[in-house]
């Protein structure tokens, strides 16, 4: 286990890139895609897949640290990002299969996953489907069921019941902005106020395109509802029982200051998957690989050395 304290940002600047864009029809929707740019082709190939109300460009400054390391790809998710909702898609088995089918398009070689959040417990679930096709398997906060009932876990049960969820998303957006924008620093990042500017930049805009898109609610609800139906699974179908079964190389990523996944949890989740390293990042929070990007792309670096 490695566990590191400070703030690096030394290329957090790379953090205002956007990757070149482009859409790729997977399961009924266009799917929008990013490639990390200045790769070489020969390069191996890797997927990242953002969290819940996340998008492709949580991404953005490691895919650009690692650019000289691997070939890689990040989606916009149905219902966030730029990619239009797809009934039925928002769950986390939804999105293992999406992001199966877009792996299967792009590549044809085994690919470096990378999941935070949701994206996490999703790319977990792909990983147990697919062993042969996942080269390594990077977790930053992944959404695996917590046997201990937090804020967040009442949040999300909240706004999976029915009524109740849509009228707290849509009260929430009539709060001020500004005052959203500090709220939603607050639990996603651990030190907020040491973020570089064009990284609290690049939030905020994203921020403010979400409240422009029509179908922000109805997708955070669906994906919200997915994350609270999986605490309760039966444990041979759980995701806990998938990470069992992930055979690959595991880097295992979390926050001392996360506030949506008690990062005392790694105990647990690097007992379970079979070959897992684990980096614990004290002054983090939900997001390490935009808060801490030179140290995940140091740890991914070492997994697959």
């Amino acid at each position: 286990m490695e566990s590191y304290g400070a703030v690096t940002g030394a290329s957090a600047s790379r953090g205002a890139q956007e990757w070149p864009a482009r859409t790729v029809p997977v399961s009924g929707v266009d799917l929008l895609v990013r490639d990390v740019p200045g790769a070489d082709e020969k390069l191996p190939p890797a997927l990242f897949a953002h969290g819940l109300g996340g998008s492709s460009l949580n991404w953005t400054t490691l895919g650009l640290l690692l650019n000289d390391t691997i070939r890689g790809i990040a989606p916009d998710l149905p219902g966030f990002g730029q990619t239009p909702p797809l009934a039925g898609m928002g769950g986390i088995s939804e999105q293992a299969d999406l992001l199966s089918e877009l792996m299967t398009k792009e590549f044809d070689e085994p690919v470096h996953l990378f999941g935070n959040s949701m994206g996490g417990a999703a790319a977990v679930a792909l990983a147990a489907r697919r062993p042969g096709d996942v080269a390594s398997l990077t977790l930053v906060s992944p959404a695996l069921p917590h046997p201990r009932v937090s804020a967040s876990a009442l949040w999300f049960t909240a706004i999976s019941t029915p009524r109740l969820g849509k009228a707290v998303l849509e009260r929430t957006r009539r709060i001020p902005f500004e005052r959203r924008l500090k709220a939603s620093l607050s639990v996603i990042f651990g030190e907020p106020r040491l973020l570089p500017p064009e990284v609290l930049e690049a939030y905020e805009a994203e921020l403010r395109a979400r409240d422009t898109q029509t179908w922000g609610t109805e997708a955070t609800l669906e994906a919200a509802r997915s994350i609270l139906a999986s605490q309760f699974t039966p444990p041979r179908r759980s995701l806990w029982a998938d990470a069992a079964k992930v055979t690959c190389p595991v880097l295992l990523i979390y926050g001392g200051k996360d506030r949506l996944v008690d990062s005392k949890i790694r105990t647990k989740a690097q007992r379970t998957f079979p070959n897992a390293r684990l980096l614990y990042l004290p002054n983090s929070g939900h997001v390490a690989q935009m808060e801490h990007p030179d140290l995940v792309a140091r740890a991914f670096r070492q997994l697959i050395a």
